[in-house]
């Protein structure tokens, strides 16, 4: 039996409350997957009783010993589940309203959240905290929220893998007002029949261009239609650098902040295109086909950069964005999330355009930009029954009213509702022009990666390769042998 989402405590929940009371190991109820656990208080009497239901994972042989010694733990621990209760359940602002705290994945955002989170706490009347997770800690941070007191009420995942490690804490939105505005329910991410998550944003990522040094460069975006010829411009750029004052590539800067773009975005390449040939959307074994083509956009970025290879492990995410943003390169790797920062900088459309990543793979004639989603809201079932409905009207108010669909269409991007409002992120047009002429998008795979120590892996090893204290031997090795062990373990 399945709880449910309001009535009944959650398995997760009552594994850390059994831990906390009995000083048992994780490892030990690792060991188990709950069925329920019902806790009941006598009208009467300050008496509760526990009937915690058991079913065994297969691949555990657990000795009769420990099975007894849970009964003896179940049985001391009546009297400490006073104390763990239910977390939500007085978290409800004095008013009864509930409140919202949301844990925002999007650093770039933070501003516009603050200040869309205020103008709905003046209009209503209801309590809305934003907290921003640092650039490459967002499961770190969701790990340590999530059991406080004062959890999160609104999270993230970034896709299947993502919900397998946070599923038990989603609350099932099928009926829901959110729900009811998605325009396709293709948008919604799913737990056997429950909604668990819901797609909040389509973006697009690829090559961001500076048309104007493109053109002093003597090129024009007609110009690029393949990995030959950004090989041939780059180079080109790259050997009459010092006479034209500017680099080929921003700095493909390997800290947390930025190491993203490369372990995870643009390691979605080799992925693609080896799924398109396979006809599949998912693997436990990468076979990594298309790892020379990957191997060749990296080396163009680090040899036609503004800093050397041996520099990129310092390099943040701020560097490349400002070595962009005041003329230093041509090209700079990133989204249609960057646009409003490269124009706060200054930067004007008729400077700026996206063109896709191409690593000399598949059709490239007909490749689009890189679109999907890896961000899916969802609402954490632990809390109360009024923060689970503020939280639930504060998204909806946010994808159907003005304040809210222009704050997403301006900062975020394309929101899949039925009253979204329309975009100006020339990036964004740029992907629907592709789309119109009949381009075919890059799909984005990554949210398959098997783990995000996985993407670490992959990611130490393209630094080390780029500083030259490793070999291309060892990214492919990190890729691929990697991504079978990660697997396993994962699915287990």
């Amino acid at each position: 039996m399945k709880p449910s989402n309001k009535s009944q405590l959650s398995a997760g929940r009552n594994t850390d409350c059994l831990k906390k009371v009995t000083g048992i190991s994780g490892r030990f109820f690792q060991d188990f997957t709950w069925g329920y656990l019902m806790f009941y208080q006598s009208k009467f009497l300050r008496a509760y009783s526990i009937t915690i239901y058991f079913k065994k994972k297969e691949s555990v042989k657990m000795k009769i010993k420990n099975v007894l010694a849970l009964g003896l733990v179940a049985t001391m621990a009546v009297a400490a589940f006073v104390g763990c209760g239910d977390k939500g359940k007085d978290s409800a602002g004095a008013d009864g309203k509930g409140k919202v705290y949301y844990l925002n994945f999007k650093p770039e955002a933070d501003e516009a959240w603050q200040e869309i989170a205020k103008q709905y706490t003046d209009e209503t009347g209801v309590e809305v905290s934003v907290i921003t997770a640092a650039s490459g800690k967002y499961e770190e941070t969701l790990a340590s929220e999530i059991t406080k007191d004062e959890a999160p009420t609104l999270f993230q995942v970034n896709g299947p893998v993502g919900l397998a490690n946070w599923k038990d804490y989603c609350y099932d939105l099928k009926d829901s007002s959110l729900y009811k505005e998605l325009t396709s329910d293709s948008f919604a991410l799913y737990d056997d029949d429950a909604v668990a998550g819901i797609a909040y944003v389509i973006e697009s990522y690829g090559i961001i261009v500076n048309t104007e040094l493109l053109d002093k460069a003597g090129y024009k975006l007609e110009d690029i239609a393949s990995f030959d010829d950004l090989k041939k411009v780059a180079e080109d750029i790259t050997a009459r650098k010092d006479e034209l004052g500017f680099a080929a590539f921003t700095s493909a800067g390997m800290d947390g902040s930025s190491d993203w773009r490369f372990k995870t975005h643009l390691a979605n390449l080799p992925i693609y295109f080896e799924y398109q040939d396979k006809k599949i959307d998912s693997t436990d074994a990468i076979e990594g086909k298309y790892l020379d083509n990957y191997k060749n956009i990296w080396d163009l970025y680090i040899n036609n950069a503004t800093c050397k290879p041996a520099d990129l492990a310092g390099k943040t995410g701020d560097d490349a964005e400002n070595e962009f943003a005041s003329g230093e390169a041509v090209f700079y790797q990133n989204g249609s999330w960057e646009y409003k920062n490269l124009t706060d900088k200054g930067m004007k459309d008729d400077q700026l355009a996206m063109i896709p990543i191409y690593i000399g793979a598949g059709d490239e004639a007909n490749q689009g930009l890189c679109t999907g989603t890896e961000n899916y809201w969802c609402v954490n079932a632990e809390a109360s029954e009024e923060d689970i409905q503020a939280t639930i009207d504060f998204l909806t108010w946010m994808v159907t009213s003005d304040a809210g669909t222009k704050m997403l269409a301006d900062n975020i991007g394309v929101i899949p509702f039925k009253k979204a409002a329309d975009t100006t992120n020339l990036f964004v047009l740029n992907d629907r022009k592709y789309t119109e002429d009949g381009k075919t998008p890059v799909s984005w795979n990554f949210t398959t990666m098997p783990s995000e120590e996985w993407k670490n892996g992959v990611g130490s090893a393209l630094t080390a390769y780029a500083a030259g204290t490793g070999k291309w031997d060892d990214v492919v090795k990190a890729f691929v042998d990697g991504w079978a062990s990660e697997y396993k373990a994962a699915n287990n």
